[in-house]
């Protein structure tokens, strides 16, 4: 008697095809994207005027710019988190039964792509604009991209930020480095053993590199001079033709408050001590 298989569902029937684009949409477009973001948010330490120019370059897209952002950053992005997740619920961990280096990095892997999605979430609701009616009220939409150096900086203040961007870049930046290694092994690029330590070595050296950026950008946000950064971006705002939304630079309200804070020292409410 010959038992009838039960018909495959989508996900084991396209395993092979989901994989790859899994794959490969962590390299294009959103491991790119992060490499671009981070050397542009790097740009800081060049100063408040340089960085100002970065930005106002990508906003100069205008009305086209949260279509770009969809098409090619959020949508690839939650396809590989989403079906990242499903892989990872397929998957089992077995660092305990080989305790050997490329099981931990599978494990770390995922783990890292679990704590990104989290830190992009988060990053997205904390900064940007473009979820501004919903996240203003509840303390997000920090950015300002008229006003992109001060108010990153101002957004930036205190440890609990700090910390949050510091493991988001290393989850980030592992998880682009460690998953480019295994693209290529998923890819056919490197099979043998000899291909695999050389991928390797490059690999970790193009996550060293991207994690000074990501650590350089965070440490020049933090150290702004806000001061001096507003003067700067006044001066470039002044020059700029049309309209802005309200939500894209500070008003003059919310420049005296932020002038008689910086006067007082006072920053985010709090006094600041010698």
């Amino acid at each position: 008697m010959v038992s009838e298989s039960k018909p495959e569902g989508f996900l084991a029937s396209n395993e092979f095809l989901i994989r790859r684009l899994h794959s490969l949409s962590g390299l294009i477009p959103v491991g790119a994207y992060m490499c671009v973001h981070l050397l542009t948010n790097a740009s800081v330490m060049s100063g408040a005027a340089s960085f100002q120019r970065n930005v106002n370059m990508i906003h100069s897209l205008d009305k086209a710019l949260p279509v770009v952002e969809w098409v090619f950053i959020f949508i690839p992005i939650l396809f590989h988190a989403i079906f990242g997740f499903v892989i990872i619920g397929g998957g089992l961990q077995n660092t305990s039964s080989y305790p050997l280096q490329k099981n931990w990095r599978y494990t770390l892997q995922r783990w890292t792509g679990g704590i990104a999605f989290l830190f992009i979430v988060g990053h997205v609701f904390h900064l940007h604009g473009w979820v501004h009616s919903f996240a203003e009220p509840l303390g997000g939409a920090n950015f300002k991209a008229y006003n992109a150096t001060s108010s990153l900086a101002l957004a930036l203040r205190g440890a609990i930020p700090i910390a949050f961007y510091s493991v988001g870049i290393v989850a980030c930046v592992y998880h682009l480095a460690n998953g480019l290694w295994t693209m290529g092994i998923t890819w056919g690029v490197w099979t043998s053993p000899t291909a695999q330590k050389r991928a390797d070595k490059v690999c970790i050296g193009f996550g060293v590199a991207l994690l000074l950026v990501g650590i350089t950008a965070l440490y020049g946000a933090v150290t702004t001079d806000v001061k001096a950064a507003l003067e700067v971006e006044q001066k470039m705002l002044d020059q700029h033709v049309g309209d802005l939304p309200h939500y894209k630079h500070y008003s003059k309200e919310e420049l005296e408050t932020l002038s008689d804070e910086l006067s007082n020292n006072v920053i985010g409410g709090a006094t600041e001590t010698d």
